[in-house]
């Protein structure tokens, strides 16, 4: 429809004027019957946020999305846009992009009444009706609504109270479309105050002339609760006037997060081809994440972005990389060594209490890190406590016996593919341990799995692990006291 060039090839057609909040409802609806979701990308939120968010747009309610950093907040609002028409006509050249049966500015209006029929239409990509800004203590009233502009009036003789000499904001250059503010609770009261009139009697007010603009905005406010207590807060009277408030959450479970994490991280194709990551190290990666989400060192009211595992797991396989090039090697393995190469990443994504600032964001960083290991030790592997209230057999004995008899073994990380498998397959016990509970995995992943055991003995205290300048240590942690079974002492 969008090669109709004129207000009177329009009115021969069937398009209907319609609010930006009638325009996603009904397409909204369109996408239901499909059974289709309408937010590609989003993961996790299919049975909690998606339904209230689904619900809110068939109410037409303006939205508040409340949740801690890196959970898809700006991105839903981002995906909104695919729920609006793919173009819509407006009075060509207006500022506002007026609609040609509902013009609300002097232009549009004037246009309309000098050619009538005649008048000149434009066409507006979807793409193009969506207005963001990041709420800061510096934004201002002129900023978000508009300011007179002194040299319009003079040049045009205009009185300072007349329409045409305002200098319009961002919300007026919304209309028709969705206007977003991120970090709301970050506005200044004063000017969240300013808010008040645009939602709900839609006119605005600019040094004191009152201006009424019927503008027809889909309002999306993204908030963190954490923002209530130490930045800022959303007054009162504008939280009474966003419709909707709904509430976003982490990741629920390990697949879940693995989903998005591989979803969002950025490999490069040779990456990709290259480096093989194996199942084991991705769930790693968000377990970190799980684990400084109940962290007593983490600032739970901060939350542990989702951005915390995408950059981790980018960190990864960029570690890998680098010991592959540096050994000049065609292909290689993520071990869990790698490991070191996503502190990095950890470190600048959370936030420490006061017992945490004391220990140092780089150990609390590894402290994650073993706790992620020792959980999923559990999962892949006999539980080493359980062993030890327990007669069984315990199948790590051989590994702790050989520390035990005064062997150590130093793993460092940038070491070549052929000395790495040299130096797991040295341990006597550890590759029966790894082809008893795991007898069909790939040459490659028993490898992992050898190391993966190393790690988690020394997490649960049945052997040492030092930090080296590039790599570990492992050596005995009892010394030959404890080189009998555990169930021996039950005995």
């Amino acid at each position: 429809m969008h090669h109709i060039k004129t207000l009177g090839q329009l009115k021969s057609t069937t398009y209907k004027s319609r609010t930006v909040k009638e325009e996603l409802r009904e397409n909204l609806i369109i996408r239901l019957k499909n059974k289709e979701l309408g937010f590609e990308g989003i993961v996790g939120y299919e049975d909690t946020v998606l339904p209230d968010l689904q619900t809110a747009l068939l109410a037409r309610h303006n939205l508040l999305l409340l949740g801690l950093r890196g959970q898809a907040k700006t991105r839903i609002a981002r995906l909104m846009i695919h729920l609006l028409d793919e173009y819509v006509p407006y009075v060509q050249g207006s500022e506002l992009f007026d609609d040609p049966l509902n013009p609300i500015t002097w232009y549009a209006k004037n246009q309309l009444m000098v050619y009538g029929d005649d008048t000149p239409i434009a066409w507006l990509h979807r793409s193009d009706r969506y207005t963001e800004k990041l709420a800061t203590p510096d934004v201002t009233i002129a900023d978000l609504i508009g300011d007179i502009d002194p040299i319009k009036a003079a040049t045009q003789k205009l009185n300072y109270s007349d329409e045409r000499v305002i200098h319009f904001g961002l919300i007026p250059r919304a209309h028709r479309g969705i206007f977003v503010i991120n970090e709301l609770p970050d506005l200044q009261a004063r000017i969240q105050v300013a808010l008040f009139n645009i939602l709900q009697e839609k006119d605005i007010q600019i040094r004191g002339f009152k201006l009424r603009l019927l503008l027809d905005i889909q309002f999306v406010f993204t908030a963190n609760p954490e923002d209530y207590t130490n930045r800022g807060s959303i007054v009162t009277p504008l939280k009474d006037r966003i419709e909707s408030q709904i509430l976003t959450h982490y990741a629920k479970s390990i697949a879940l997060s693995r989903k998005i994490t591989q979803q969002e991280a950025q490999l490069t194709s040779h990456q990709k081809q290259h480096i093989e990551a194996d199942g084991l190290v991705k769930d790693l990666i968000e377990q970190i994440a799980f684990e400084a989400r109940n962290s007593e060192y983490i600032d739970k009211k901060s939350g542990v972005s989702a951005r915390l595992t995408i950059t981790a797991y980018e960190n990864l396989i960029a570690h890998a990389e680098r010991r592959m090039l540096i050994n000049n090697e065609q292909n290689t393995v993520v071990r869990i060594n790698d490991f070191l190469g996503v502190i990095p990443a950890i470190t600048g994504k959370i936030e420490l209490v006061y017992e945490g600032e004391l220990e140092g964001p780089a150990k609390v960083a590894n402290i994650m890190i073993g706790k992620a290991i020792k959980t999923l030790l559990q999962t892949y592997f006999p539980d080493p406590e359980k062993i030890k209230k327990t007669k069984i057999k315990n199948p790590y004995i051989e590994i702790t016996n050989w520390f035990g008899n005064g062997n150590s073994l130093n793993l460092l990380d940038d070491i070549s593919n052929q000395e790495y498998k040299a130096l797991i397959f040295s341990i006597p016990g550890l590759q029966t341990v790894v082809k008893t509970f795991h007898p069909t995995i790939s040459q490659n992943q028993e490898l992992l799995y050898m190391e993966f055991v190393l790690h988690g003995l020394a997490e649960f205290s049945l052997i040492s692990k030092g930090f080296l300048e590039k790599g570990f240590a492992f050596t005995d942690m009892f010394g030959s006291l404890f080189n009998n079974e555990f169930g021996d002492e039950n005995e």
